[in-house]
């Protein structure tokens, strides 16, 4: 004769308790897994915009190091162009003075 209750309602047996407590921390594991996996997609997603973004500023940065040399040639030939204009308006004032100087003095 068998040790076991007739009608099975029993412990069960030690073997599937085993089974079962495995088959949840596969479970356990596979979520975390899961989450992980996730998390680390996530990251990815992240560094590949912050790449993205990176990437952009450093071309709006040529950009506008470009765009700040040619505003200072620019400048530069207004300033110079300045100079010029003030050099011949003061030789010219110079001219009228002495024109009228002379038409005074005579």
């Amino acid at each position: 004769m068998s040790d076991r209750p007739a009608n099975g309602s029993g412990p069960a047996e030690p073997a599937f308790v085993d089974i079962d407590a495995a088959t949840r921390r596969l479970m356990a594991a596979l979520d975390a897994l899961e989450s992980a996996v996730e998390r680390r997609r996530e990251a990815d997603r992240d560094e590949n915009e912050l790449a993205t973004r990176i990437q952009a500023l450093g071309a709006d940065r040529s950009r506008l190091a470009d765009e700040l040399d040619g505003s200072l040639v620019k400048s530069r030939r207004l300033e110079r162009a300045n100079r010029e204009i003030a050099e011949r308006l003061d030789a010219a004032i110079g001219t009228i003075r002495s024109v009228l100087d002379a038409g005074e003095s005579s």
